[in-house]
């Protein structure tokens, strides 16, 4: 505490200087003993079983006074909030620290330069095999608040959207950054999504500028983001467009409209006062599919979202300071969002973002950079371990990997297999695997081991323990709570969070109609649970119409919605199988109008051909089954019951068919599928 104590005296004669001359003396003064107070976060991350489960009864029982002294505790607040939280899960409304004013860049950026302007906040681990480039805290900041700069001069104010569109990079965390510095809301789209899923969502969004880059890298190969920016703007206007240079490539650059960012950059100051934003204004809005063809925009708030994200990173991968953090997950997906930019730099980390792909220049690439890097604490996705374990233990092995701490997986659940290669061979048996079962919606980690193997064994492939304040339910379909151990049914949680989502950007009604109004006085989370004889929770996957392809959710809906534009197709039906590697793929069943000539190989490579342009190429159905027709109820409700029992080989399981229209088009199907599977050995 004494270091505390000499830093914040230290903060207030350095800035005081400043503020005597411009008559800011009594807010300087508050604000150097806020950042002294905020500083004291850096306590324990480490947690033992009697203090887990003293926190975990005071979030349920006393959850105002928990989430209360937390926030005040971890975050710099510009004015204290007047209540924790106004909240009821009966409307879906969600309403935390009310009244507190912040700014959520200060709170990643500004405070940690306080203490060490030259304490590493990012290390890019770039495509390019065996580079990488580190940022410090005040080389962020300053990149931050140039980038800020440029935004106001072009017009941007507190409440506007900008669109992010670029590959993993210092620069497009500072362009995040900048947003929240201005109070501007950022939504970022994973730049692999094709012109016209970018064009909806800089609509929906109402994006006034876009941020891009001439080209991505990954794996070596050149992803012409600039170009795919051109043709999105043929269905949308923004104002202006401000492109990065990551390869040097030449693009097209309107006049008027396209700017290179670094040269808008280098005549603004590095320094920018950060806009003081109320706890319940809009952070930022990031796309998620949806059981309907639009996407949704999951909209998340200030100081809630931070907090949250910031405690998860935290406590459930033993984060201490001075620890190498590295999520290996793309900025354009939440879990970039929270655990590589907002909860590691919340909490002064050393996050590590990743450009390039597990197997380039080879498998160990992963590996590689755990022992260049020295990291602590690593993250990924299931697909990924599946993958890099089919190559065997030799990339592996050879790579030093005695730093790391914790591993954790994300995205989707993790096969039991995966699990005891990733803990016996990555970990060598002595790293807790934290494996994270959360959604865009919530904002963070929900449920997740306990990172420490002396409270509670682990379990393979099971997600175990809520975070503190969550309130897992399972419901049965009637909505029915279904209560002791060893029981399956809906996962539906209790109680609000502060990472929780506000609303669906633009459409409140879909939010409730989605989340809050199947089964009133919970969130749904879409996904089917079992909590087995010992209370922990395994996931059993979606039970709506949603794929998690790779670990990321890609609504069924939306697949059929530009499959049916093309003009040979009558009627289209698509479900998730089982993938070895990305735990789901797409299988489509498809019905052609009368009369047509064309092969159905062409028809299904065009097909392929308009997911990939339409949506990206992680959608693009792999198995396509041209049907005699599909199977309907007498109502003409489709059994996709029955599709998805023959997508995963188990036509036994198809159950009675008594109710259908057409019951003979089923055995047609079976035995299509079954030529499919025989074609695909070949």
């Amino acid at each position: 505490m004494s270091m505390l104590i000499r830093i914040s005296r230290d903060l207030m004669k350095n800035n005081l200087q400043h503020a005597v001359k411009n008559n800011t003396w009594y807010q300087t003064k508050s604000r150097c003993l806020s950042i002294a107070a905020a500083l004291q976060h850096y306590g324990p991350s480490v947690l033992g079983a009697d203090q887990i489960k003293k926190m975990y009864e005071q979030s349920l029982s006393d959850p105002e006074t928990f989430w209360g002294e937390h926030a005040r505790s971890k975050l710099n607040w510009i004015k204290d909030f007047e209540q924790v939280s106004n909240s009821d899960m009966n409307t879906g409304k969600h309403e935390w620290f009310l009244n507190g004013k912040i700014n959520v860049s200060e709170n990643c950026l500004d405070r940690h330069v306080a203490r060490d302007p030259d304490a590493t906040a990012l290390i890019w681990e770039k495509d390019e095999p065996n580079t990488h480039v580190k940022v410090s805290y005040k080389e962020l900041l300053e990149k931050t608040c140039q980038v800020a700069n440029v935004l106001k001069r072009k017009g941007v104010q507190k409440g506007d959207t900008v669109c992010i569109y670029m590959p993993v990079s210092p620069i497009a965390v500072a362009c995040m950054l900048a947003c929240t510095r201005i109070g501007a809301i950022h939504s970022v789209v994973f730049a692999g999504f094709s012109a016209e899923a970018l064009s909806a969502r800089i609509n929906d969004g109402g994006s006034k500028i876009v941020i891009t880059a001439d080209e991505g890298l990954r794996g070596s190969k050149r992803i012409s983001l600039k170009n795919t920016v051109d043709k999105a703007l043929e269905n949308c206007s923004v104002d202006n467009v401000l492109v990065y240079q990551r390869t040097g490539a030449d693009v097209h650059m309107q006049h008027g409209r396209d700017f290179y960012l670094e040269e808008e950059m280098s005549s603004e100051s590095v320094e920018c006062v950060p806009e003081p934003m109320d706890s319940e204004d809009p952070l930022f809005i990031l796309y998620t599919s949806g059981s309907t063809g639009k996407p949704k925009g999951v909209q998340h708030s200030q100081a809630g979202y931070l907090l949250y994200a910031m405690m998860t990173h935290k406590y459930v991968f033993k984060y201490e300071v001075g620890d190498i953090y590295a999520c290996v997950a793309d900025i354009g997906w939440i879990t970039g969002h929270s655990y590589v930019v907002y909860g590691p730099l919340a909490n002064g980390a050393t996050s590590v973002l990743f450009e390039s792909v597990p197997t380039y220049p080879d498998p160990g690439r992963y590996w590689e950079m755990v022992e260049r890097l020295k990291v602590n604490q690593f993250y990924g996705a299931p697909t990924a371990i599946r993958l890099l374990l089919k190559f065997g233990n030799e990339f592996v092995e050879k790579y030093d990997r005695d730093t790391l701490k914790v591993l954790g997986t994300v995205g989707e659940p993790i096969n039991e297999e995966a699990w005891h290669w990733y803990y016996d061979i990555v970990g060598q048996k002595k790293c807790p695997i934290s494996d994270t079962w959360w959604q865009t919606e919530t904002g963070g980690i929900v449920i997740s081991p306990v990172p420490e193997q002396d409270v509670v064994p682990p379990k393979p492939a099971c997600p175990m323990f809520p975070f503190f304040g969550v309130k897992p339910i399972l419901l049965d379909e009637e909505g029915k709570e279904l209560h002791g151990n060893d029981v399956s049914g809906l996962l539906c949680l209790g109680s609000s969070l502060p990472g929780m989502a506000r609303t669906i950007h633009g459409d409140q009604e879909r939010f409730l109609d989605v989340y809050y109004r199947p089964y009133p006085g919970y969130y749904f989370t879409g996904d089917g649970a079992r909590r087995d004889a010992e209370g922990h929770y395994h996931i059993t996957g979606r039970v709506d119409d949603v794929i998690n392809v790779k670990g990321v959710r890609l609504g069924t809906a939306e697949v059929e919605d530009v499959m049916d534009n093309h003009d040979a197709v009558a009627e289209t039906a698509v479900v998730g199988y089982p993938h070895e590697i990305k735990g789901q793929g797409v299988y489509a069943y498809v019905t052609l109008k009368e009369g047509i000539s064309e092969s159905e190989e062409d028809i299904k490579k065009e097909l392929q051909a308009m997911v990939k342009s339409s949506i990206g190429s992680f959608a693009v159905p792999e198995m396509i089954q041209i049907a005699p027709g599909l199977p309907k109820t007498r109502s003409g409700k489709i059994m996709r019951r029955i599709l998805r029992c023959v997508a995963a080989n188990k036509p036994e399981d198809v159950g009675d068919i008594s109710t259908l229209a057409d019951d003979s088009v089923v055995e047609e199907i079976i035995a299509n599928h079954e030529k499919l599977l025989q074609k695909m050995k070949k």
